[in-house]
């Protein structure tokens, strides 16, 4: 039997044990390993609905908010190829996020200062003004989602995130 959380089943100790039987891996891999890897991947998956829903609420997507974010950290500026690498997705996701964050007024393309060739993403006064009247409310849910953990347990979950995402390449080597 599984437990609930948020009314959701998750994989329970056993379950993991289950699993390594029935492919005769019980003596190559510790079930508690498997079973942190796979709360994480469903917590992940959960968490990124969340998401979707919270930044919904203010006219965003997640990848929306996040290349504003990325935009008002980088001095209001950078090139579509340098938002693709710092949000880690395709040109052509960027381009997207760009042409729907432009029609709205809340980022401009203009030519490199650099290179005219080149283009540049500029966050605009309404786009900074968007990113100040959600920040209240964003930052207040994001404390409240992690209300349940003590200050010493924020640290030494930030560090465990650290090191579980230094072995995220596991899931991709070939």
């Amino acid at each position: 039997m599984a437990t609930e959380a948020a009314g959701i089943d998750t994989p329970t100790l056993d379950q993991a044990r289950q699993q390594l039987r029935r492919y005769g891996l019980e003596s190559e891999a510790d079930p508690r390993a498997v079973l942190v890897a796979v709360r994480l991947l469903a917590t992940g998956a959960r968490l990124g609905q969340a998401t979707e829903a919270h930044f919904a609420r203010f006219g965003l997507s997640t990848g929306r908010y996040r290349m504003l974010a990325d935009l008002e950290d980088s001095a209001g500026e950078k090139s579509p190829s340098q938002l693709a690498a710092s949000l880690g997705v395709t040109r052509a996701t960027v381009t997207g996020l760009i042409d729907s964050l432009e029609q709205e007024g809340l980022v401009l393309r203009r030519p490199s200062a650099e290179d005219g060739r080149a283009v540049v993403v500029v966050l605009t006064a309404r786009g900074a003004q968007k990113m100040r009247d959600i920040a209240p409310e964003h930052f207040g849910r994001l404390q409240a989602m992690v209300s349940g953990l003590s200050p010493q347990e924020r640290t030494t979950f930030l560090e465990l995130l650290g090191r579980i995402t230094e072995g995220i390449g596991a899931l991709t080597a070939p």
